[in-house]
């Protein structure tokens, strides 16, 4: 049962490796809004998770079919669910047995392996999570769910249910409103919960080196598309003084709380400096872009 699971753990790594890597080419087209690429990230996510979905002629992976993978039918009536076999080491799938004596060995060892590892990783963000929130007791209140603490050294959201905002005791009084209203985007998008979600993922998929490149790119994408948020509220001066308050709080990162100096400097500032609002006419030809995209690479391919 183990080893099963675990090789539609190994194709669906495989599989979210490929949507995650189109995420990562799409990254480099600067035309395209942040918000759009943060919004891209769900589909190697769901991807990671999911082994089986919605047959479609138009995907990414009918293309790819042609060359390599297996295409394994699901449900025969529509929609006609499919799902992708990549590694072709059996010869049926429910249950899975493998071609040879020495696969299904290799599978059975394989598949211990990944989950002490996958346990081990989960339970140590686990504790790292509970352990920073406990730091944070000690936190001054100021007003609402907005406190002031000295242990830490760059403004963030901490939790996922009732999250709070902590600010470093040495930052200036004139810098703190732009890092509620960064903040409050986090906590308004739920970002907490995603990071959550993405390192959860990633310990599942640790084999797999692209899982760990994904998420710090989703990370510093989250980062980004709050920023995005937040300028549209801003006129000129007040978009430059949030540069600067980037520039006094670009320190500090964590996997669990939404860092306010969480991305690269440079990557940010340029982005703030060179932003510009979408007409409505652009943001819904984007929004229909990122629908298009989503369902070449979130279908599968047809039988």
């Amino acid at each position: 049962m183990l080893s099963e699971i675990f090789y539609w753990v190994l194709n669906m790594s495989i599989i979210g490796s490929v949507a995650g890597l189109v995420v990562l080419l799409l990254r480099k087209i600067k035309i395209l809004p942040r918000f759009a690429i943060y919004a891209l990230w769900v589909l190697p996510l769901i991807r990671f998770w999911l082994p089986f979905g919605i047959a479609n002629e138009y995907s990414l992976l009918s293309l790819i079919s042609r060359f390599t993978t297996k295409t394994v039918v699901i449900w025969e009536e529509l929609p006609q669910l499919t799902t992708t076999n990549s590694i072709m080491a059996s010869t049926s799938y429910f249950p899975i047995e493998y071609k040879t004596d020495l696969l299904e060995n290799v599978f059975n060892v394989a598949s211990l392996v990944w989950i002490i590892i996958c346990s081990a990783a989960i339970l140590t963000s686990m504790f790292l999570y509970f352990f920073t929130k406990s730091e944070l007791k000690s936190a001054e209140l100021i007003q609402g769910n907005i406190y002031k603490s000295d242990r830490i050294t760059a403004p963030a959201v901490y939790g996922v249910i009732g999250p709070k905002i902590i600010i470093p005791t040495a930052i200036a009084d004139g810098d703190i409103d732009y890092i509620i209203l960064h903040e409050k985007v986090h906590i308004e998008r739920r970002d907490n919960l995603f990071r959550v979600v993405a390192v959860i993922t990633a310990c599942v998929h640790w084999f797999n080196p692209l899982s760990w490149i994904f998420l710090k790119c989703f990370f510093a994408d989250m980062e980004l598309a709050c920023d995005t948020k937040v300028l549209k509220s801003l006129n000129g001066n007040q978009t430059k003084e949030y540069a600067h308050t980037i520039l006094t709080c670009a320190s500090g990162k964590t996997f669990f709380a939404s860092a306010f100096g969480g991305a690269k400097t440079k990557v940010r500032i340029e982005n703030i400096l060179s932003y510009k609002k979408l007409t409505i006419l652009s943001s819904l030809f984007f929004a229909a872009l990122v629908v298009v995209i989503a369902i070449i690479i979130i279908t599968n391919a047809t039988v």
